[in-house]
Parts: structure tokens; sequence; C-alpha cells
């Protein structure tokens, strides 16, 4: 068993990979905090100190986490603070919201080939993405079926 500082450790760096990958630093080590802490619920204020972060920006990083499904507010009869904890469901839910994503593709895709004329490289190249993300789109809910028969 390790100990709580190399489970930290790991933890920020996993938090430096969710933000390579495009999420915001805060939100990233906020979400690494639902993932390592040993408790049900956590609190904005026990994030601050673990962060050793200002509140404004526990309270973004939350909010965001909320707003793409990651974590959940729950009722704590007899506390004064909000408490909140990760989704059962959080990859599955986080994927199914990538869809957004998907169809922005789609669309700016589309748009590009409406644009190009046939014989022009580009136009090829758009097509060939347009198709991509159509698939991908395509492939979504049996993914997530899969997975719900695997894990439900």
């Amino acid at each position: 068993m390790t100990d709580r500082h190399t489970q930290w450790q790991t933890a920020e760096r996993l938090a430096l990979t969710l933000t390579e990958g495009g999420m915001q630093r805060m939100a990233a080590r906020t979400l690494a905090v639902f993932l390592f802490t040993d408790q049900e619920t956590v609190t904005a204020g026990e994030i601050v100190e673990r962060l050793d972060a200002s509140a404004g920006a526990v309270s973004s990083a939350i909010k965001s986490l909320l707003s793409v499904g990651l974590i959940e507010r729950l009722p704590a009869p007899g506390s004064r603070r909000e408490h909140f904890r990760l989704r059962d469901d959080a990859w599955a839910t986080l994927f199914t919201g990538q869809n957004t994503i998907i169809d922005a593709m789609l669309q700016v895709a589309s748009e590009g080939v409406s644009v190009t004329g046939d014989d022009d490289p580009a136009h090829q190249r758009l097509a060939q993405m347009h198709a991509f993300y159509e698939f991908l789109r395509g492939e979504i809910p049996a993914l997530l079926h899969r997975w719900q028969e695997r894990n439900g």
C-alpha cells in the first residue's frame, strides 16, 4: 500500500495529463481530489485546503465539473456546506457529452466540404474528416451500451 504523499504525487501527474489534454488546470486538479479522496463526499473548503488554492478558483472548477457531469452535488443533512462526489457513471457521462464536440467537428467539416471544389485537396481532407466523425458518432451509442452491459 502506498502512502498519501505518493498518492498525491500520482494525482498531480494525472491532473497534469488532463491539463495537457485540454482540461483547465484547476478543474483537473479538483477532479484529481475526487478521484483520490478516501472520503465519500468532499466540500469546496476541503478542496481549497488540499490544493492550497483560492476559494474562487475551486468554486469555478466545481462548476465546470458539475456542468460536464463528472461530479454531483449531494444533500448533507446537518451540514451548512455543500458536499460533492464523483458520479458513479462519470466517464460514460463525460463521453456522451463529447457528442457536442463531434457534432461541431461534423458541422465545420461539412461547411469546409461545401466551400471547396471536388478537385481541391482540401475538399478530400475535409470529406475524410467528416466521414470519420460521422462514423464515430454512429458508434458511440453501441459502445456505451456495451459498457453499461459490462458494468451494469
